[in-house]
């Protein structure tokens, strides 16, 4: 508990201060954060002798990450025609090896991109937007306010399996719980800087988020489940990688910019 505690107080005065200043440092900070998230769920699945494949991924996670508004002036590609680019290469590259590297593998490192490109995408497109920092600070929250209750509740009333075969402590009373603080944190998060919408455009808003948010963090359970693995790193001692950290942010800034909350 001690280093995890340490881990979390040493990652907080990290990435609040680069939140704060946002620009290139933050843009840099957010690649890094999802290269290594991405190489971190490659590695779950045991990667082969072929590393170009993976390169190739980190790539296509980059070029997801890059604002659509880079595009803007360039007339020969645009953003999709790169993907779409980078995505027949992999698929070339299946035959240049003979199937050594295969279909299913190749389909694989495509959606590892999208799983992971897009939740960090929304991220910077936030901080890049209006209202930034309340923005960004307010989905945090939820997602803490919705991990906490889930503990909390689960620890004390968790009597109902959620979901046991891919995670077993998770509880039906535990996942209403987080709920029920992400709503109370979403309230006073209102009361002290007001959003525009209405009160209960901000629960139904807050119910969803924190419910997507416990889907997203299932998804990266379940992904350690079938790789039999514990953490998806060892980067954070005592919280594991960085897909353990933000395995439910993929899914809550994702949901907030497609509802148009943000």
């Amino acid at each position: 508990m001690k280093q995890r505690t340490i881990t979390a107080i040493v990652a907080l005065l990290i990435f609040v201060p680069i939140i704060i200043i946002g620009g290139l440092p933050f843009t840099i900070f957010v690649y890094l954060l999802a290269t290594i998230g991405l190489f971190e769920l490659i590695r779950m699945r045991h990667p082969d002798k072929n590393f170009f494949p993976y390169v190739l991924s980190a790539l296509l996670t980059w070029v997801i990450l890059l604002p659509n508004e880079f595009f803007t002036n360039i007339e020969w590609f645009t953003k999709y025609e790169l993907i779409s680019v980078i995505i027949f290469v992999l698929l070339a590259y299946t035959v240049l090896v003979k199937n050594e590297f295969t279909f299913d593998q190749v389909g694989f490192v495509i959606l590892a991109a999208f799983y992971v490109g897009l939740g960090f995408f929304y991220l910077l497109q936030t901080r890049d937007g209006e209202n930034a920092l309340r923005n960004i600070l307010f989905a945090f929250c939820i997602i803490w306010a919705t991990d906490t209750g889930a503990y909390l509740f689960g620890r004390k009333l968790g009597k109902h399996k959620l979901w046991p075969t891919i995670s077993p402590k998770k509880t039906v009373e535990g996942a209403v719980g987080g709920i029920f603080v992400a709503v109370i944190v979403a309230v006073i998060f209102h009361l002290i800087e007001p959003f525009d919408q209405s009160w209960l455009t901000l629960i139904i808003v807050t119910v969803i988020a924190s419910s997507f948010g416990q889907i997203g963090d299932l998804v990266e359970s379940a992904f350690k489940r079938i790789y039999n693995v514990k953490d998806s790193g060892k980067i954070l001692p005592g919280h594991g990688g960085i897909l353990d950290r933000f395995d439910s942010m993929l899914f809550v800034f994702p949901l907030l910019h497609f509802i148009h909350f943000f």
